[in-house]
């Protein structure tokens, strides 16, 4: 089976597809964290009442059936790397792969929609759209926040609004995010710059894989810092304002960057890039990132017109340690990854060739 059989198998509807500004917001997401009324969290909940909490969520397919096709799934029977594959392609949290014998996930068939149960709350909805999509992304997941509480009872507090576990989510519950790919502002070192500023505006920066995660290949994720105060709309409208500050310094970057005198300079850079990948036989993970990002830049800059301008968003998940490892259908060390890693990208780069 060809790497590009594997991609048509393997990618979220989100890598599939591009979105408004999707060259340089990635992807959209929305999550709310939800819990059971009168039931204790699940960090201190007994055994029998999270498997209680699962058998419940598993009645949701059929009302979700309006929304979309949904699957229940036992993570208990889903495999270490699978759970791991889930996390690489963001359905579920790092979190989520562990103690699994009493956790579950609702995933919808196009994999836009994932719902944690027994995560650090009863319930994590997540819902993921490719490009700027925030209000669409805001009225998908309260169109399901509002189906799965006709069917229970959260736990609210009419001073306090949602209960969770983390005070930090209490309120809302919802956190927001915006993935972006910034290689321009990082080639003309106004990255730090931009990105202290997003702070000051009281939103987080983080990694690809969200908070504790390192940031590779130019991609972070901005999200809200806190979740009561202010309504779901507002704190929406406050991070897409941010995140077009920022869409227009990376544009104001890339411009500098194709003007004439410095044209020959960044076209040198990025073939380079461009060189190592379609030739290297060993690549490590944060490298062929790195090296992506820089080919991603040339083809938004039209400096690279003969490939899709979607390979970084598939690759920086299919290139992942958990993917690879699927792909062979067995465990490999590292050494072998990487060697695997370096023919896949080879293959890909040859593939999406237009």
């Amino acid at each position: 089976m060809s790497f590009g059989d594997a991609v048509d198998k393997t990618l979220s509807s989100w890598m599939r597809k591009d979105g408004p500004e999707g060259d340089i917001v990635l992807g959209t997401r929305i999550r709310l964290a939800r819990n059971f009324a009168q039931t204790p969290f699940p960090a201190v909940a007994p055994k029998e009442r999270l498997l209680a909490v699962v058998e419940r969520c598993s009645t949701f397919v059929e009302p979700l059936g309006e929304i979309g096709d949904f699957r229940f799934v036992m993570m208990a029977e889903v495999d270490e790397l699978e759970r791991q594959v889930m996390v690489e392609k963001h359905l579920i949290s790092p979190r989520h792969t562990e103690n699994a014998v009493s956790k579950g996930l609702l995933l919808s068939t196009q994999e836009d929609i994932s719902i944690m149960v027994n995560e650090e709350d009863h319930l994590r909805i997540q819902v993921l759209f490719p490009g700027l999509a925030l209000e669409t992304a805001w009225k998908l997941a309260n169109t399901i926040d509002d189906t799965i509480e006709s069917q229970l009872e959260y736990a609210f507090d009419e001073s306090l609004g949602y209960l969770t576990a983390c005070p930090t989510n209490a309120g809302t519950g919802m956190r927001a995010s915006v993935m972006l790919h910034l290689p321009a502002l990082a080639r003309v070192n106004q990255l730090s710059k931009v990105l202290t500023s997003v702070s000051q505006f009281g939103l987080a920066v983080r990694g690809l894989y969200g908070e504790g995660s390192e940031s590779y290949g130019n991609i972070f994720q901005i999200s809200n810092q806190v979740s009561m105060g202010h309504t779901e709309e507002e704190m929406i409208e406050h991070l897409a304002k941010v995140t077009a500050q920022i869409i227009t310094s990376e544009r104001q970057a890339r411009q500098y960057l194709a003007q004439e005198e410095r044209r020959l300079v960044s076209e040198d850079q990025i073939y380079r890039s461009y060189g190592l990948l379609t030739n290297a036989r060993v690549i490590e993970t944060k490298e062929a990132l790195e090296l992506l990002s820089q080919v991603c830049l040339g083809i938004d800059l039209n400096l690279i017109t003969h490939l899709d301008k979607k390979i970084l968003k598939e690759l920086m998940v299919l290139t992942r340690s958990a993917h690879l490892q699927k792909l062979m259908g067995q465990k490999l060390p590292p050494e072998e990854r990487d060697r695997l890693r370096a023919s896949l990208i080879r293959e890909r780069l040859q593939e999406k060739r237009k």
